[in-house]
């Protein structure tokens, strides 16, 4: 059994993120090495404005509620949390590319690279997860 769990963040939408960063985090403090590729909208999930103001599919506002009534955290602290526990972020050079983006848009502490980084981790990967 791999000790790697692979996760591509291609969604950049709130719920997207909770998925995302719920796995990478249980995963890691599991003692699983864990990296997600961050690409297309799901390098809102890192982006330092963007991670503040993820969007909700509409009619589904109460649970932004419902994740302060549990004390879930913010996205921003899951990303933290992410980072403490060793999870490593690629973000996506060609999307960066494409959309105009330098690093200076991205928290700090993340790795720039193709899809070939990521694949070079992934390979052995499982589980392969994908949101």
């Amino acid at each position: 059994m791999s000790n790697k769990v692979a996760i591509i963040a291609s969604n950049g939408g709130l719920f997207d993120a909770y998925k995302v960063f719920n796995i990478a985090t249980a995963a890691a403090a599991s003692e699983k090495e864990v990296a997600i590729f961050f690409t297309f909208e799901g390098l809102n999930l890192i982006h330092k404005q963007g991670m503040h103001a993820l969007p909700i599919p509409a009619g589904a506002e109460q649970f932004e509620e419902g994740f302060a009534k549990a004390n879930v955290p913010a996205i921003p602290q899951l990303v933290d949390i992410a980072q403490e526990l060793g999870v490593k972020f690629i973000a996506c050079q060609m999307t960066m590319d494409v959309m105009g983006l330098s690093t200076d848009d991205f928290i700090d502490g993340i790795e720039v690279g193709g899809a070939v980084t990521f694949l070079e981790f992934a390979k052995d990967a499982a589980p392969s997860l994908t949101f």
